[in-house]
């Protein structure tokens, strides 16, 4: 009625008739387009609905991994499209991820739809073009269940289980998450070395009583800028060196350096 009310106008203002039926085409085609794409998005949803359904549903049925993420990558572009997807897709999504173990985006799609601070469908008062194709074929679904049964036994299945289920599902996400990230007791907390030490004999402190090769460093004397020792200087430091090594042998008992052992394996070889 439109389109002839205003092709009338047109026609008294004197258009031409070619041009009232060219326009008229170009707007019908316009219309059209944009109607089917509508319905295009509406139908994904509703095919989301059937392959999230069945693989959610416990019948004992093993999926492939790849299946799991098809159905999820369906409802990722839903939920790029519109720009206030439905709740029940939100649902399906986490439970999905959750299949995965992805729990992290399990918990991120779970708490939009079934936590207790959200807000439900009755929130929606000003809906979107396609939230109102979506609600539309809905209600047509929910009328007549026997022009569209498995999609209506999808719709209701999953309803079901977000209201049963949706709250538990999501504590279940959230203590998983928890479990990987909670550090251990402090009573089960220990260090320990990448390195054996217990197999390593010569690090044994009790035992260990040969001369420190260390010890040498204290005792150099660092002279004094501008300043060079005498052959006096060098005779006085390497006679306080060999006093110190001598009182540091009379201290750890009869045990011999390695230079005296060397020197009597060598006076036995030589006699």
């Amino acid at each position: 009625m439109a389109f002839g009310v205003i092709a009338i106008m047109l026609f008294v203002a004197g258009f031409p008739v070619f041009l009232l039926f060219f326009l008229g085409f170009l707007s019908m085609f316009i219309w059209k387009v944009f109607t089917a794409e509508g319905r295009n998005e509406t139908r994904q949803i509703f095919e989301f609905y059937l392959s999230a359904n069945e693989i959610l549903r416990d019948d004992d049925r093993r999926w492939y991994g790849f299946e799991i993420q098809d159905s999820i990558n369906r409802g990722e572009s839903i939920v790029r499209a519109m720009s206030a997807p439905p709740p029940l897709v939100l649902f399906g999504l986490g439970a999905l991820y959750q299949k995965l173990d992805d729990h992290s985006t399990a918990v991120k799609y779970l708490a939009q739809v079934v936590d207790e601070t959200v807000t439900n469908e009755t929130a929606i008062v000003f809906p979107t073009r396609e939230l109102r194709e979506y609600v539309r074929m809905l209600r047509k679904i929910e009328r007549a269940p026997a022009e569209a049964p498995l999609t209506s036994s999808a719709i209701r299945s999953l309803e079901r289980t977000r209201k049963n289920r949706g709250l538990k599902l999501l504590e279940f996400s959230r203590l998983e998450l928890t479990k990987k990230v909670a550090p251990l007791p402090h009573s089960e907390q220990r260090l320990e070395s990448v390195v054996d030490v217990a197999n390593i004999p010569h690090l044994d402190a009790e035992n260990d009583t040969g001369p420190n090769p260390w010890d040498d460093i204290d005792d150099l004397e660092i002279p004094a800028e501008n300043s060079r020792p005498s052959q006096a200087d060098f005779e006085t430091q390497a006679k306080a060196k060999a006093s110190k090594h001598h009182a540091r042998a009379a201290a750890r008992g009869d045990r011999k350096t390695i230079s005296e052992v060397l020197h009597d394996i060598y006076d036995k070889n030589v006699q």
